[in-house]
């Protein structure tokens, strides 16, 4: 556990370090190696029909202007390098370089005003649509790379990351369960230690096939939900010992797409996010801190295939196959998922029909007999039961409407659901490890026979407030969890939340909000492990990117 907190803390620290260092004007030559020597490609600000114009360090044009006068008073050695350590600092905190030119776009043009998490309608999962270019900024991490190597630029390879450290003052005092992520109350956390490597194919041109991938590693309490089982080491991590903190490999995936499949096609291969949601699993996707009641219990990854083609401006379709809701196709619980979705646009951009099915099978708890032998056999010994790698096979069915306002500096979005399995266990997947007082862990809760099913309505309204500020207002949320087969608590839930997010900069940002919910159904007391039946916050989070 503390080898995995050093490990992330030395990646955070080799980030900034590494961006302050290559960010020095004399980083190249010290390290023996002239860019004025050398004819190294550096990215100029000449465009020629929106592609940009490669020249060399000693063609750049600003190099034949007069030089600067020089300042009547010399200058102090180190307040010049304090300062110069300063400057470097807002290079990462403050706005990164974007082009001011917007570049080619095949699909209807951005829905959405740029103040939100996306431009676009869900429906990606996880990945640009089809025919929408990268536009995302040059991270300070992925700069100072690149200055490094111009040959990993040329490869459009990019590797950034974010730092998500948030706090959860509540009325609970040991757990905010079933709140999501921010399950320990009034402590400072770290939700999210991100390092993301990938490759985004281009699909605005139709001419040949492309190719991408993405690595995205996560550290921090948030990875007791996207734990995979099978997908080391957050697997053994939570399901065996209940850790705090964890890493997680949450998404691992090679992209091919193929132009001249209907409009297009991209195939996702390995480990990725679940389609269907409004919401997501990494933060900066996120248009609130908190997830609403029926997002914490539902599926998180998918380790399959998915394949996405859009028919044509207004149809998409996708279909895969997976091992299972949150499952690693090589682990013993696994078993062979089919998916299929469906995304309708409107012809004048105002509305999006996103849903179908994200997983379904047998619809069986994973080895239930199993669980239940084991227990047997303890019984009849007098002894403890053998630890069983029980997990959810969750059967899932999502349709969610989007429809914008204002030419999308508003929108509201509105998503059902209807989760259910047979056989299973009160509180869902095993967790063998040993209980803590933030929740999980005990082993297999009670044995539910025959079909436990899982309801779940929200509604998300986010409102352009200023160019760098949105409301976010969750009005409707609730979960219907009647036999607590995923929540461990036998009632119906409903929370009431709003925040405002406001952008510092596009490095930086926070995400306060209130919070109210409450159990609603048979008298049941859910929150702080069992002692309340409500709950009030207050959260607040940052979202630092590097």
């Amino acid at each position: 556990m503390h080898a995995v907190r050093r490990f992330s803390f030395l990646i955070l620290l080799t980030a900034i370090v590494t961006t302050l260092a290559l960010s020095q004007p004399g980083f190249c030559r010290e390290a023996g190696v002239s860019d004025v020597q050398q004819d190294i490609p550096i990215l100029g600000t000449l465009h020629t029909n929106c592609s940009p114009i490669l020249i060399s360090a000693k063609d750049r044009p600003e190099d034949n202007l007069p030089a600067p006068a020089s300042p009547s008073t010399t200058s102090t050695p180190g307040l010049s390098s304090a300062k110069t350590f300063a400057n470097n600092i807002w290079k990462i905190i403050g706005d990164s370089p974007s082009s001011d030119i917007d570049p080619p776009r095949r699909a209807p043009p951005a829905p959405l005003d740029s103040v939100f998490p996306s431009t676009e309608y869900i429906g990606a999962a996880g990945t640009l649509p089809m025919g929408v270019p990268d536009t995302d900024p040059e991270y300070p991490l992925e700069r100072a790379i690149w200055k490094a190597c111009p040959l990993i630029k040329k490869a459009r390879i990019k590797v950034y990351g974010w730092v998500n450290p948030g706090v959860e003052f509540s009325t609970s005092r040991k757990s905010n369960f079933p709140l999501s992520y921010g399950i320990v109350p009034n402590k400072l956390q770290l939700d999210q230690l991100v390092l993301r490597t990938e490759r985004v194919p281009d699909t605005v041109q139709t001419k040949r096939i492309d190719w991408g991938f993405r690595y995205t590693q996560l550290f921090g309490i948030d990875y007791r939900f996207t734990t995979a089982q099978g997908w080391p080491p957050a697997s053994n991590q939570l399901l065996n010992h209940n850790y705090l903190y964890g890493y997680d490999p949450v998404e691992l995936y090679g992209l091919l797409y193929v132009p001249k499949v209907f409009q297009g096609m991209v195939l996702k291969v390995g480990r990725y996010i679940s389609p269907p949601d409004i919401e997501a699993s990494l933060a900066p996707d996120n248009y609130l801190y908190t997830h609403s009641l029926m997002f914490t219990v539902d599926t998180y990854t998918q380790t399959g295939v998915l394949a996405s083609i859009q028919l044509n401006k207004q149809w998409m379709i996708q279909a895969g196959i997976h091992g299972g809701n949150d499952m690693a196709f090589w682990n013993v619980a696994a078993t062979p998922t089919a998916q299929a979705l469906v995304r309708w646009t409107s012809k004048n951009n105002n509305n999006s029909i996103y849903g179908g099915v994200d997983s379904v099978n047998k619809g069986y708890y994973r080895l239930w007999r199993e669980v239940l032998g084991a227990q047997a056999i303890a019984q009849a010994l007098g002894t403890d039961p053998a630890k069983v790698p029980g997990h959810d096979n969750l059967q899932q069915f999502n349709l969610t409407w989007s429809h914008r306002l204002f030419g999308g500096k508003a929108i509201t979005m509105t998503e059902g659901y209807l989760l259910f399995q047979r056989n299973a266990f009160r509180g869902g997947t095993i967790n063998n490890g040993p209980v803590r007082s933030f929740g999980g862990g005990g082993g297999p809760g009670l044995f539910l026979p025959g079909q436990s099913p899982v309801g779940g309505f929200v509604n998300y309204t986010a409102i352009k407030l200023s160019k760098r500020d949105f409301l976010t207002l969750r009005p409707i949320d609730f979960l219907i969890d009647e036999r607590g087969q995923r929540t461990g608590y036998p009632t119906t839930y409903a929370s009431w939340t709003i925040g405002l997010t406001h952008r510092f900069s596009n490095m930086l940002e926070i995400r306060p909000e209130i919070r109210y919910e409450r159990a609603l159904s048979h008298h049941v007391n859910p929150y702080d492990n069992g002692l309340k039946r409500s709950q009030f916050t207050f959260g607040c989070d940052l979202i630092q990117r590097f």
